[in-house]
């Protein structure tokens, strides 16, 4: 049985996750749509750090499963593939290597 603590504890996480998602979907299409962009760098840095987030909260199937959706969303609304940027989160762990 679920408490009230555990409710909001949860609701915390997934209001978490969702700003996530939406920080990482607007950096991600950033530097698909502006490669040669000067904030390019600061850009691959903030991913890099969400991607620390996301293994610490979650391990490997936190990456693989915001990835996926990252990757749906982005090929969806602007049709360019971010997989290229996965590699922003090599070094991790081992499990992870693109």
């Amino acid at each position: 049985m679920i408490n009230e603590s555990s409710n909001i504890e949860l609701k915390s996480i997934l209001s978490m996750d969702f700003m996530l998602e939406e920080e990482l979907i607007d950096l991600m299409t950033f530097c698909l749509q502006n490669p040669e962009s000067v904030e390019l760098s600061d850009k691959h840095k903030r991913i890099t750090e969400i991607g620390h987030e996301l293994y610490a909260d979650g391990g490997v199937d936190a990456l693989e499963n915001f990835f996926f959706v990252l990757k749906n969303r982005i090929i969806e609304e602007i049709e360019k593939d971010p997989s290229p940027m996965r590699s922003l989160w090599n070094g991790l762990t081992d499990e992870w290597q693109y």
